[in-house]
This record gives structure tokens, sequence and C-alpha cells, in this order.
């Protein structure tokens, strides 16, 4: 067996055995205890999804508590058709639901990259869950690493606040990947394959902001047939910069940079919407 890669966790190995068969194999770091659990549950749930036409995932072919191997995904190029496929797919997995508004099912602890989510209940609303399961956790965590101004955070955390003002209509939890940026969306044959996720019950519409945060190669293909699958509520264009919030708080906490005054931007475009 050979393998090729990093060692470190988000940069699995590429594992060949003699007869030829290809594998991502990756190994939790030191301070990574639940994060490879975590992800090979993800994976297995948004899987149960694809016997009604959800979205295809890398198959978790073993996993351990510091180790996850999963099916190599061939590199394949995107086009109008397979965007459009991966659109209903998306919507097919969303409507295969969740139990609530929070933490996957039967996980003790969740991650979003390296970052351990807050081990809270699941709840049934979901303006309450984003608030104090998402935004006001990571604004904290960005707070204290210095990764964001008082200007921005005061900002974020008007938003928090008042968050039923900015949510939209009531929908129940969908099955959501929780980490949706373009590079977890793998192009091959015949569609589009999803990793590393942070799956839970969240708003379907998280995802789809997520892929536009980042860029998304025919995104509005992707919009158009998932909107066909499954119309999505009036006002959701103007709920994007809610549901991108969050990503940009962990990117802040993450990275620091720029990402804690894109936070503040954004959720001033959120207050001035209302």
């Amino acid at each position: 067996m050979a393998a090729v890669g990093g060692g470190s966790f988000g940069r699995p190995y590429r594992v060949t055995t003699a007869a030829g068969d290809e594998f991502f194999a990756k190994v939790a770091p030191p301070d990574g205890d639940g994060m490879l659990a975590h992800e090979a549950a993800g994976l297995r749930w948004l899987a149960e999804a694809e016997a009604s036409g959800g979205t295809r995932v890398a198959r978790v072919v073993v996993s351990e508590p510091d180790l996850l191997v999963l099916d190599w995904v061939p590199g394949g190029t995107v086009s109008r058709a397979s965007a459009r496929r991966f659109g209903a797919a998306l919507a097919a997995t969303h409507a295969l639901g969740a139990p609530a508004f929070g933490a996957l099912p039967g996980v003790a602890t969740g991650f979003i990259a390296s970052e351990p989510l807050p081990d809270t209940p699941p709840v049934d609303r979901w303006s309450t869950f984003w608030a104090e399961q998402r935004l006001r956790p990571f604004l904290d965590r960005a707070v204290a690493a210095g990764a964001i101004g008082d200007e921005d955070a005061d900002a974020v955390r008007a938003v928090a606040d008042d968050l039923d003002r900015y949510a939209g209509p009531d929908e129940p939890p969908a099955r959501v990947h929780g980490d949706l940026w373009s590079g977890n969306v793998l192009w091959t044959e015949p569609d589009a394959v999803l990793i590393d996720p942070s799956a839970h019950g969240g708003h379907r519409e998280s995802d789809l902001a997520m892929l536009a945060l980042f860029g998304l190669p025919h995104l509005d293909d992707v919009l158009e047939a998932y909107q066909r699958a499954a119309p999505l509520a009036e006002g959701w264009e103007r709920r994007v910069p809610l549901h991108q919030l969050y990503p940009l708080l962990v990117h802040a906490v993450l990275f620091g940079g720029h990402y804690g005054r894109a936070a503040g931007a954004t959720a001033r475009t959120v207050l001035a919407a209302a």
C-alpha cells in the first residue's frame, strides 16, 4: 500500500492498495478527539438521502477514533447540466429533514473544520438555534481571539439580539451539509459528490448561502434547479447575508485577518435590510 499527501487533519492521504484501489485516509491530530467520528456520522446521515435522489457523498470505508478512510473521488469537470442535477439533488437531501435544529443526531460533539460546536441540545426554532448556537458562540470566540473589532462585534450582536426580525418564515429543520463551500463539492461523473460536512438539522438557505459565499461554478443553474424542485420562501435573496454571517465568524476565529471586518459589514447589511 502506498500513500501520498499531507498528514495533518483536513489534508488526507491518498492511499493506493496493491490491487490498485484508491482511498482517502485522514488521521486525527492529537487535539482532534471526536472530529473524525463527527465527519463519518455526518457523511452517513447525508447518504441516507441518496436513495430518494439526494446528493451523493463520499462513502465511508473505515471509521475509527483516529482514522477515517473514504472512497477516492476522481476529479471531473462541472457543466451546466451537472450543476442542475446537483441543485435538484441538494433539494432532495434537505427535504429528508432532521428531528430538530441543532446537533447531528446521535453525536455528542460536533465540529466545523477544527472548531468544536457548542454542546447544547437541539431546539424547535431556527432563529433560536442560529442566534444561540452559532452566532453568539463564534462571536465570543472571535472577540477573545482579537479577530473582530468592537463596532463589528456590536453589529453581529444586534443581529443575534433580534434574530426573529430577520429570519423569514418558519421552516421545518432540513438535513444540511453545514459547511457547503465550493471546495467541499467535488465534480465527478456523473454528478457532484460532497465531502467534509458539518452536518446538522438546519435551514436549507444556509447551505445555499454558503455556496454563494466563496463562489461555485454555475451557481445560477444550481439555484434554478433547486427552485424548481423545492421553491424557497419569498425574500430568500435578502436573507443570504444572514446565513453567511456564521461562516464568516468561523473564518474570523480560524484565520483572523479581514474576516472579522467582513462579518461586521455583513451584519450591517442584515440590519439595513430589515
